[in-house]
């Protein structure tokens, strides 16, 4: 059974690229602030293990503007799903490299849309890594 979780935090508003950019880059910037080295946050599900933020920027920029944009409406969503949610993920072990375990969590935002969150576990090294946000294709 998939759990889906709620999150209250609504997605960043906006219709331009640099608006919505502004605006998670902004929210970023108070989790980094929060620590001297690589900013991260703690997950409820992972017993508040710390998950690193860095790849997911990296990540999102080998994308196109608009898909950028279409991710980083959900990055306020996605980081309260990480932090407050639960819910089971769904696993797998990354078939490229086999210590690597990609975890799969489930949200909707407040106005009815769904979206992931996946999440990279590199077991040799025991951390944890934001990898991508997307909402589910239309």
């Amino acid at each position: 059974m998939l759990e889906i979780y709620k999150t209250k935090a609504s997605k960043l508003a906006g219709t331009d690229y640099k608006e919505i950019r502004h605006k998670a880059l902004a929210y970023y910037n108070v989790i980094k602030s929060r620590t001297r080295r690589r900013p991260y946050i703690r997950s409820a599900y992972f017993n508040k293990e710390k998950i690193f933020l860095g790849i997911f920027w990296s990540h999102l920029y080998d994308k196109n503007l608009q898909e950028q944009k279409r991710r980083m409406k959900f990055f306020n969503c996605a980081i309260e799903l990480v932090e407050k949610s639960r819910n089971e993920p769904v696993s797998k072990v990354n078939v490229d490299k086999s210590r690597e375990i990609l975890h799969r969590f489930t949200g909707i935002s407040p106005d009815g849309e769904l979206f992931f969150v996946q999440i990279k576990e590199d077991s040799s090294k025991k951390q944890k890594w934001l990898m991508s946000i997307f909402p589910l294709e239309k």
